[in-house]
């Protein structure tokens, strides 16, 4: 008998292992499978993942000196992804989104901040190593180029930092082609590339510190003018430290031009300063020429229209104080230096292969090279620089001493009056006469005495004021002598026809003058209070400080020493008549009762030192009974020969023996005591 057949059982799959089956799903089917974790199986399925795997490149150093790594191609992360997606998502799902970058508007102080750091980071890889971060220079000038103005701020005062740092102490020349067609070695080409690249943004430098100090005093724009006062601040400072380096003359342009303004600011005031410092530091004397040259070129094409600062600071000149020193004439001065000796040193002749010599010929040429590159000026250089600083100089103080400028005229006589021996001869004569006819005007212009005070007022500010004209008297006489004091110029005067009576005359008229100013032991430096009772004088604050001196007439020196030093070149020479020595005397002794205690001492010195001189042609003065003379001193009158001195005493001493200073007192006694060995 058949076994029937056993009916075939159909498996039920999940559809996890039967997703390709489109049959439906049965309801008999879904309660079989009630029993399995069908939210298990939902979890253990593969999701598509963005993994970003890690870059297996080496870090890498810019050439900031940062150290980045960077990342995989793009092309091996999207095939990574694409291995690790899943093939059955739809395209949509695999796309990016891509997000749109809103530009997010920074603060300005996070701006500062960040500026500072980069400026701080950019300037320290500078300093360390200038010729490996040469780009640096224009990254800092970039930053500089902010609508910030105290970003622009920082970074002028960061360039300033790094190129007194960088800049060496030479003066580079410019790159021709023949340089550039030379085989130079690898360490040389960048050395070069280097000091052109420097040069090229130094240049770039002067320029942006001229465009930013075209501002300075300007009050309509506060960014503007506080960027012009940095600039002008760096300017001054980059002068001062490298002088020697390209592009001087730009810099010295940027002072000059801030002084060509009327308004008297602080910045007027440090450009002053910068000016008068790089005088007395120029060991070279192309600074000074360059300098000179242009500040004669401002007061000429400002028709000397300027202040009287700006003209002083020629006294300033280093080149002025090396050659005011004066021949002996009593004995010849000879070096000592074993160079200058008229006997040639003998040298044992030593016997020299070619290839010797040529040795030391090479050797000559390297010391040569390295003596230029150190720029050490020769000796008969730097007379040449000085001798044309002085004839600009000369020539600036003539023109204006021609044109007869009021607020001037002080300034060029004060320089003519001490550099007055380095004047040419040729040009005594003419200078003697614009001399008189300063003197001669200026004595005009004096009120006499029976003028009331209500008509011929008098103030402070007023350039034709009693102050000034004595201290223009004074300097021109002063000038006047000091022409005779050169070694040449005393042996030649009598072939020169200098007379100089008129000069005297004035200064013996001007004495008591003198005696009675009361800012005769003052001078620019010293402060001075406004007149409370004078409604134009107003008081100081603390913002005009700083700048009182400058509105005053600059007198480097006190009427009380431009006196003494006119009536030692008057009175010291022995060849002074006893007439001339007696009416100074006692104009003198007549003037120590008026002066103040300083002055006083100084004339009692002065008198001293004439009666040392002319003891014996005077000491009649001090005994009434041998008088020379017959009637009445005259004080006032205007001839010193005519006054009859020697019909008076010097009673003014017994007054002076009774001084409430004790040095007048010992003063005058030493003058009797002098007196007593003459006799």
């Amino acid at each position: 008998m058949a076994v029937p057949r056993a009916a075939k059982r159909r498996k039920i799959l999940s559809p996890e292992f039967d997703s390709s089956s489109d049959s439906p799903v049965h309801i008999g089917d879904i309660s079989s499978e009630a029993g399995w974790d069908l939210e298990q199986q939902y979890e253990q399925r593969p999701r598509k993942e963005k993994r970003v795997l890690e870059s297996t490149r080496l870090p890498i150093k810019t050439a900031e000196g940062r150290i980045e790594r960077l990342a995989s191609p793009l092309s091996e992360q999207e095939s990574v992804n694409s291995f690790f997606g899943s093939g059955n998502e739809n395209v949509s799902d695999t796309q990016e989104t891509e997000v749109e970058e809103v530009p997010v508007d920074v603060p300005i102080r996070q701006q500062i901040i960040e500026a500072k750091e980069e400026l701080a980071r950019i300037g320290t890889l500078l300093s360390e190593d200038p010729e490996e971060h040469v780009g640096g220079f224009r990254k800092v000038a970039e930053i500089g180029a902010s609508i910030n103005p105290t970003i622009n701020k920082l970074a002028l005062a960061t360039q300033l930092a790094v190129y007194k740092d960088v800049i060496p102490g030479y003066r580079i020349r410019p790159f021709g082609e023949l340089d550039s067609s030379e085989k130079v070695s690898k360490e040389v080409r960048k050395l070069r590339s280097f000091e052109q690249a420097l040069v090229t943004n130094y240049q770039n430098y002067t320029k942006e510190l001229a465009k930013c100090a075209r501002a300075s005093g300007d009050t309509s724009s506060g960014d503007k003018a506080s960027i012009a006062a940095v600039a002008i601040s760096c300017t001054c400072t980059l002068l001062l430290a490298v002088p020697h380096f390209n592009f001087r003359s730009e810099l010295i342009k940027i002072i000059v031009d801030k002084l060509n303004t009327k308004n008297i600011d602080t910045d007027f005031l440090k450009c002053l300063e910068t000016l008068e410092q790089l005088f007395r530091e120029d060991d070279d004397g192309n600074p000074s020429l360059d300098g000179v040259t242009q500040l004669s070129r401002l007061i000429k094409a400002r028709d000397y229209r300027i202040s009287e600062s700006v003209l002083n600071t020629f006294l300033h000149l280093r080149l002025l104080s090396e050659l005011s020193s004066r021949g002996s004439q009593n004995r010849i001065d000879k070096s000592t230096s074993p160079t200058s000796s008229n006997k040639k040193t003998k040298y044992k002749k030593e016997f020299r292969t070619k290839k010797h010599r040529k040795m030391l010929k090479e050797r000559k040429a390297v010391e040569k090279e390295f003596k230029e590159a150190d720029a050490i000026v020769s000796h008969e250089e730097r007379e040449r620089l000085q001798a044309e600083t002085l004839k600009i100089v000369f020539i600036t103080y003539f023109r204006i001493l021609k044109t007869r400028v009021p607020n001037l005229t002080g300034a060029v006589l004060e320089g003519l009056a001490k550099y007055a021996h380095l004047i040419n001869q040729d040009f005594f004569g003419d200078l003697l006469e614009a001399l008189k006819d300063l003197v001669t005007t200026t004595s005009s212009e004096e009120p006499t005495l029976n003028i009331e005070p209500e008509e011929a007022p008098e103030t402070p500010n007023n350039p034709s004021s009693h102050h000034d004209r004595l201290r223009s008297t004074l300097l021109a006489t002063t000038t006047a002598f000091a022409l005779l004091e050169g070694q040449d110029a005393a042996r030649s005067a009598s072939t020169l026809h200098l007379d100089l009576t008129f000069f005297t005359t004035n200064l013996y008229k001007s004495l008591h003058s003198f005696a009675l100013n009361p800012d005769v032991e003052l001078s620019s430096k010293s402060l001075r209070l406004p007149d409370p009772h004078d409604p134009s004088s107003s008081f100081p604050t603390a913002a005009s400080q700083q700048i009182t001196t400058t509105n005053n007439k600059i007198n480097l020196k006190t009427p009380s020493v431009l006196l003494l030093r006119a009536l030692s070149s008057i009175l010291l020479p022995r060849s002074v008549p006893p007439l001339r020595v007696a009416a100074f005397v006692k104009q003198l002794y007549i003037c120590s009762l008026q002066l103040p205690e300083k002055s006083a001492q100084a004339v009692l010195a002065l008198l001293h030192q004439i009666m040392k001189v002319h003891g014996r042609k005077v000491a009649a003065l001090w005994n009434t009974e041998e008088r020379k003379g017959d009637g009445v001193f005259d004080a006032l009158r205007g001839d010193v020969e005519g006054s009859n001195p020697f019909a008076s005493t010097v009673w003014e001493g017994e007054l002076l023996r009774c001084h409430y200073v004790p040095a007048v007192r010992e003063g005058m006694k030493g003058i009797e005591r002098l007196l007593r060995e003459i006799k």
